[in-house]
């Protein structure tokens, strides 16, 4: 069993054998993240029902979610983030993507929970042992699509390039979903990952979130120490929001923010009203220091040249304000 393997193995394991950090691997993030869908599915006004993050979490998830600095106070922006992140899923479903493909997709269980149409191919990308995991959790659950996953180690670029090619010969109109992954790369990481998702001529958009660098700076001196110094590390800071892509020849499709769709979706941050409050009383300088520290979800469209935009026209930006339509019940 290679090295990996057994670290794989050990951060899987729901069993009382618990490592000595709370986070040991990458894939232990996964399992927090359902910890999290387990609680907020228990809620009488749930935003999403995710039947199957119980199991998935386990007892490890939930050892993470208690030893992890302020591992439960950051429930607010993982929901906020799953809710936002199925809204913009259905919505590009609903314009013609006929293939679906997440990235480092983790215990994520969207393609049994949305309201997909059978006709939509769900293609999931993960280190080999988490889906061994993830199918032997889930044999008894059926998916709403069709449903394949992908045994890959995201970071072997040339693998990466194969399974891309390949799929873009299977498909029209391709989605991609990085939900969670790009804060963990290196910003060289990021950029490669984009060159190569805009090399797949039928991926005509890309969801994803990031953080501002100024939050994530802050978070990893404050809330989030493990991932400034332990084996698993937040690298990724998004400078300049999502038309950062537009040089890898991607531009905004849909920008919401999370402080904004957190309030709107009624899951707002720890003590959110005193952060208000502060920022109501501060000096203007202090209130843009504060407006820096921000989250970002996104969908990114492919940035195809057009004559208008050869002689310098803005690219048009639609932002999601807190007056958006509520999305359709799921």
């Amino acid at each position: 069993m290679s090295a990996r393997a057994r670290i794989m193995n050990a951060a899987m394991s729901t069993s009382t054998n618990i490592p000595a950090g709370p986070v040991s691997h990458i894939s232990d993030t996964a399992l927090w993240v359902a910890v999290h869908r387990a609680a907020e599915s228990k809620r009488k006004d749930a935003l999403f029902r995710d039947p199957y993050a119980e199991r998935l979490a386990g007892d490890r998830g939930r050892e993470i979610v208690r030893r992890l600095e302020h591992g439960s106070s950051s429930a607010w922006s993982i929901v906020t983030r799953t809710a936002v992140l199925d809204e913009l899923i259905m919505d590009a479903v609903r314009d013609g993507a006929d293939m679906v493909v997440n990235l480092a997709a983790g215990l994520d269980t969207r393609p049994y929970r949305l309201p997909l149409f059978p006709g939509i191919r769900w293609i999931e990308v993960d280190f080999p042992e988490m889906i061994v995991y993830k199918e032997t959790n889930l044999a008894d659950a059926l998916p709403r699509c069709a449903l394949e996953r992908i045994a890959l180690d995201l970071t072997d670029r040339a693998a990466r390039q194969r399974l891309f090619a390949r799929l873009t010969e299977e498909s029209r109109r391709i989605l991609v979903i990085t939900e969670g992954l790009l804060i963990y790369l290196t910003a060289d990481e990021v950029a490669a990952l984009a060159q190569d998702l805009h090399a797949m001529p039928h991926c005509s958009r890309w969801v994803a979130d990031a953080l501002t660098p100024e939050l994530l700076e802050r978070l990893l001196k404050t809330s989030f120490k493990t991932f400034a110094t332990g084996s698993v590390r937040m690298h990724f800071g998004l400078t300049g929001g999502p038309a950062y892509f537009e040089q890898f020849g991607w531009r905004p499709h849909t920008v919401r923010r999370m402080t904004v769709e957190s309030r709107r979706l009624k899951r707002p941050m720890p003590r959110a009203w005193l952060f208000k409050l502060l920022a109501a009383l501060a000096p203007k300088r202090v209130r843009e220091q504060f407006s820096q520290f921000e989250a970002y979800l996104f969908v990114l469209e492919r940035a195809e040249p057009s004559n208008s935009e050869a002689s310098g026209a803005e690219v048009s930006v639609k932002v999601a304000r807190s007056g958006d339509q509520l999305s359709q019940q799921r």
